[in-house]
């Protein structure tokens, strides 16, 4: 220790004027950074604090806006769901009108070709019943005008395949037996 002892005084004693002046600032510096470190804490509490404020005003006020908020977003869940509750039954509706739409549009289908049918069946039939009362009409006359020519005696010399009878039409004649078309007359 000797040593140290001995050197120190003579440290101390070499210092200049600079050294001191250096270490004067040093000292100033760092009492400055200390008094700049306590202004910095002593401002973040003072900020701190007021964030700490304006949170609880905040939470305070937004309380009634977040529970009106909650209160439409379940009101419109409930909408959305009652919309989407309609729009499934209007679908299904749909989906069943149109089927059965489909089947009556095929049963109509069916009856017009079942009418079409009958129609046809009642045509033909009237046809015939036509045609065979024209002849049966035409076998009357006939028998009745040869029944009056017998007892009359007197015969016509007109041939018969001149005369033709008015209420048959042409087009049928060929279709009433007995009853052929020639010419434009009739031939027994």
């Amino acid at each position: 220790m000797n040593i140290i002892q001995a050197t120190l005084p003579e440290v101390v004693a070499r210092r200049d004027a600079l050294a001191i002046a250096a270490d004067v600032g040093i000292v100033i510096a760092a009492l400055a950074i200390v008094v700049l470190a306590v202004v910095i804490a002593m401002t973040l509490l003072e900020f701190r604090n007021v964030l700490r404020d304006v949170r609880a005003s905040v939470q305070k006020n937004l309380e009634p806006v977040s529970t009106r908020a909650k209160s439409i977003s379940d009101n419109v869940e409930f909408i959305t769901e009652a919309v989407r509750t309609d729009v499934t039954t209007l679908h299904s509706s749909i989906r069943s009108l149109t089927d059965r739409l489909q089947q009556a549009s095929d049963h109509m289908e069916d009856r017009i070709e079942e009418f079409n049918l009958l129609m046809e069946t009642v045509q033909t039939e009237t046809e015939e019943i036509f045609l065979d009362t024209a002849a049966t009409v035409h076998g009357i006359r006939e028998s009745a005008k040869s029944m009056s020519n017998q007892g009359h005696q007197t015969r016509r010399t007109e041939p018969t395949n001149a005369r033709r009878d008015p209420e048959v039409p042409p087009e049928f004649e060929a279709r009433i037996p007995g009853y052929a078309h020639d010419e434009g007359g009739r031939s027994d």
